[in-house]
């Protein structure tokens, strides 16, 4: 069984119902009930009751809620949006004890209101994966493996973009559950197109809790699918890491013990490569898409590029070159001994899996 927390999904902030506001300072009260005398059509006095001296009840019609949360956001600060606490309940109900642990920051809640695309993506399990090429760098006509691409599915059948899905899931904390339904949406999508070689899979540590709970599903949907463990390879974003190593460590320890491979995304991102590279001790190490970008021409970046591919052929680690656009940056990597090679110039995501690379 999944973790609680990851697959769980906040209620649907809809219809009408009432918000409850304590707020820090009764400037911020003030500063609110300016906002709301902005629409009066709406926000007709008798909407808006008193919570003893730092409080507010307001009445919110159906449909209204964002809209509401967004004008209040319009003349509060950050710092007071994040220390005035809020509770939405649907109905003319009163808050109970059951409601305490619903309550949040007024901020949490104008970004769930935002994210209610995502919230029905995920309940709805409209998330599907596109598989993008990993091939040998000596011979890309060679596939060798391939990552799984997470993207949404809006309600006349469109693609959501990964950008989008992630951006709401940060700010709306939905963190938790969309990872896990990306790795589980990779895994089926493997087993349907039956894939062969290996499979890369996005992970973010910070959706991760307790890696024994929240991932014993995702190991147990990839031994139930009969996929061996050494061709699964998971990815973790540099740029995306939690900032606690040791945390990361025990996720990365976990994974190993389950016989999977671990992947350091986007190497050269961030400041602290070389240091990833020594706590983490990867199997795999990804160059970030900006650094292969224009290589062959920028002598900077060739010579970044190549000090890092120095220390990952020294240690034994299989190296992938990302976002292989031009020839040109294809030659370049063939020539610094990469290993792998994945890009636009190869394949951009598909729907599918590829058996070989397409001609031309």
């Amino acid at each position: 069984m999944p973790c609680s927390n990851c697959a769980a999904l906040p209620d649907p902030l809809q219809g009408s119902g009432r918000l409850f506001l304590w707020l820090p300072i009764l400037h911020t009260r003030s500063k609110v009930l300016q906002a709301l005398a902005t629409e009066p059509q709406l926000f007709i006095p008798t909407q808006v009751q008193p919570l003893e001296d730092l409080g507010l009840v307001i009445s919110i019609p159906e449909g209204t809620l964002r809209r509401t949360l967004e004008q209040i956001a319009g003349l509060l600060s950050t710092e007071e949006m994040r220390s005035s606490r809020a509770l939405f309940l649907e109905g003319d109900a009163d808050p109970r004890w059951q409601d305490c642990g619903r309550v949040e920051s007024l901020l949490q809640v104008l970004h769930r209101a935002r994210a209610e695309l995502l919230i029905q993506v995920l309940a709805e399990n409209r998330l599907t994966a596109y598989f993008q090429p990993i091939v040998s760098a000596r011979d890309p006509s060679q596939v060798v493996a391939h990552e799984a691409l997470m993207r949404g599915i809006d309600a006349d059948g469109k693609l959501i973009s990964p950008g989008l899905l992630l951006d709401m899931a940060r700010e709306a904390r939905l963190l938790c559950p969309l990872d896990l339904s990306a790795r589980r949406t990779a895994i089926e999508a493997a087993i349907q197109h039956r894939l062969e070689g290996d499979l890369f899979i996005n992970f973010s540590p910070t959706a991760i809790h307790d890696p024994a709970f929240c991932l014993r599903s995702t190991v147990w949907a990839i031994s139930r699918a009969g996929i061996p463990p050494e061709r699964v390879v998971f990815e973790v974003n540099e740029s995306d890491r939690s900032p606690d190593i040791g945390h990361l460590q025990r996720i990365l320890q976990f994974y190993r013990q389950a016989g999977f491979r671990m992947a350091l995304d986007d190497l050269g991102a961030g400041y602290g490569s070389l240091n990833l590279l020594h706590q983490l001790q990867p199997d795999v190490i990804k160059l970030d898409v900006e650094l292969i970008r224009g290589v062959d021409r920028d002598p900077y970046k060739a010579v970044i590029a190549q000090k890092l591919l120095e220390v990952a052929q020294n240690l034994g680690i299989t190296t992938v070159a990302e976002g292989i656009e031009t020839p040109e940056e294809l030659r370049w990597a063939q020539e610094q001994g990469v290993n792998l090679v994945q890009g636009f110039l190869i394949s951009p995501p598909q729907p599918a899996p590829l058996t070989s690379r397409p001609a031309g």
